[in-house]
């Protein structure tokens, strides 16, 4: 019997046969075993009793498959003699019953180097229904243009695989709609949420956005040499860059706009001398705070311009020479020497 026969629905049985006459011979039938069935009798046309299984209770085979009764005939002897018929009735599944999946909505958070084909989530749903009603297949009921690129979903098993690789700086979350089917057209819906974590796979970049190629040695403390720019594509501590500088030189990095990540300043720290040192080969680094942290650095080139803050100085202080009275004018009687370290029109010497 389909389990979608309706209540009050007749099946007749067999009869039961006693060659005996009169009140020795059948006189009556009998029911025993399940609430969900009743018996009626209707009387032939020679007057014979014929049985019938009445459905009493809607039937649901995902509750019972099976429903064993007894059937019992009795005469009206003495003592009464009666014989008994076992009837199983098997419940024919009806599709009346949806695939449900095992949770409403679906979250999974995977690294952004998750390798192409890994298996990141398997959505299931269950059908209580049995053969092709309860045979559960999956399909995407939606999904964006970006997501079919990145995701495959297995039509038999609910795996949702991955194709292409992710990249946390490009999409941090994508939402997929699926839908499970069984074989006579119930369905049930579930929101699959795949979000992207970060990983410090990119390297700060530092970039001179101006720089003066010159400054005079005589610039005065604070002067900015170098508007700088750093950038890092990842995300919270993995893109949070610290910059630095070479060690014992005279310049220093400093915030701008109230940034000291984004947008530093070079600027000189202490008097430069360029009789000391003449040019500076700057070497700024970029460090995340990732782990292990990722570096990047940019080199600047200085070049310090003189400044006349060095006199002449004469290789002596006093210079004597000895000469003969009778010495021809015009005749050389020494040389002086004065050198000074400045450079250019500022270290050019000329004698009084």
């Amino acid at each position: 019997i389909s389990e979608m026969t309706a209540p009050g629905s007749r099946f007749p049985l067999a009869e039961a046969h006693d060659p005996d006459s009169g009140r020795n011979s059948l006189q009556s039938y009998e029911l025993s075993g399940d609430e969900h069935f009743s018996l009626a009798v209707q009387a032939g046309p020679g007057g014979d009793q014929r049985p019938e299984l009445v459905l009493a209770k809607a039937l649901d085979r995902e509750e019972a498959a099976f429903h064993e009764l007894v059937l019992r005939a009795m005469d009206g002897g003495d003592p009464a003699r009666t014989g008994t018929a076992r009837i199983r009735v098997t419940v024919v599944d009806a599709n009346d019953n949806a695939p449900v999946f095992s949770q409403a909505e679906y979250t999974v958070r995977v690294p952004e180097d998750v390798p192409v084909g890994s298996v990141l989530v398997t959505v299931t749903a269950t059908d209580t229904d049995e053969g092709l009603n309860g045979h559960v297949k999956y399909s995407l009921k939606k999904v964006s243009d970006m997501a079919s690129v990145f995701f495959r979903l297995n039509y038999e098993t609910g795996a949702i695989t991955l194709l292409w690789s992710l990249d946390f700086e490009e999409g941090d979350s994508y939402e997929l709609e699926v839908q499970a089917h069984d074989g006579g057209g119930l369905f049930d819906t579930t929101k699959v949420t795949i979000s992207v974590t970060d990983v410090n796979d990119n390297t700060p970049v530092i970039s001179v956005r101006s720089a003066l190629s010159e400054i005079s040695e005589d610039a005065l403390s604070g002067t900015v040499v170098a508007l700088l720019h750093v950038h890092d594509r990842d995300s919270g501590a993995n893109g949070e860059v610290r910059c630095s500088l070479d060690k014992d030189i005279p310049f220093r990095l400093q915030s701008s706009h109230g940034s000291y990540y984004s947008v530093p300043e070079l600027v000189l720290e202490r008097a430069l001398d360029r009789e000391k040192q003449s040019s500076f080969a700057l070497v700024l680094t970029a460090v995340d705070g990732g782990d292990p942290a990722r570096s990047g650095s940019v080199q600047v080139l200085i070049n310090v311009t003189d400044f006349n803050d060095n006199p002449p100085v004469f290789s002596k202080g006093v210079y004597e020479a000895r000469v003969a009275e009778n010495l021809p004018a015009g005749s050389l009687v020494l040389r002086v020497r004065a050198t000074d370290a400045d450079a250019g029109t500022n270290g050019r010497v000329s004698y009084t």
